[in-house]
């Protein structure tokens, strides 16, 4: 008997949709990483991308834990010297929760060409409403 090892061309994919209203963070990202990666499905390998599609709606309703809205920053660098720019969770939640919310899956994801293919699988909703209603996606709890 040989293993089975799936390859990506003959993956069925689906829609999810993760409501993320009073949600952690932390826990909603990585709930999507999971159906992202496709290491939900009997048939995961994991050399092949067998991913799905992953809506998360009220991403400004998610909440963070303890004392991180005052004390986690987003960090970037431009390059330059004395070019390091930060910003709070709150003020990035306040202006900009759908960033926090792809930050948050995209470390969860492997950094290598498979984790930035199923990265652009990902789409992240401020508010309620998607765009995506005619894909029918499935409900998550």
């Amino acid at each position: 008997m040989s293993t089975f090892m799936a390859k990506a061309e003959t993956i069925e994919r689906r829609w999810f949709v993760i409501d993320a209203k009073d949600k952690p963070l932390g826990k909603t990202a990585a709930a999507a990483a999971t159906i992202l990666r496709g290491k939900h499905r009997p048939e995961f390998t994991p050399h092949a991308d067998c991913g799905e599609f992953v809506i998360i709606i009220n991403a400004s309703k998610a909440v963070l834990t303890g004392k991180k809205l005052d004390q986690k920053f987003y960090r970037r660098h431009s390059g330059y010297i004395g070019g390091l720019k930060e910003e709070s969770y709150r003020h990035l939640m306040g202006t900009r929760p759908e960033l926090a919310m792809e930050l948050a899956v995209k470390g969860m994801l492997p950094h290598n060409t498979l984790g930035a293919k199923s990265f652009t699988r990902l789409k992240v909703y401020a508010g309620e409403s998607h765009k995506q209603q005619a894909q029918k996606p499935i409900a998550i709890d």
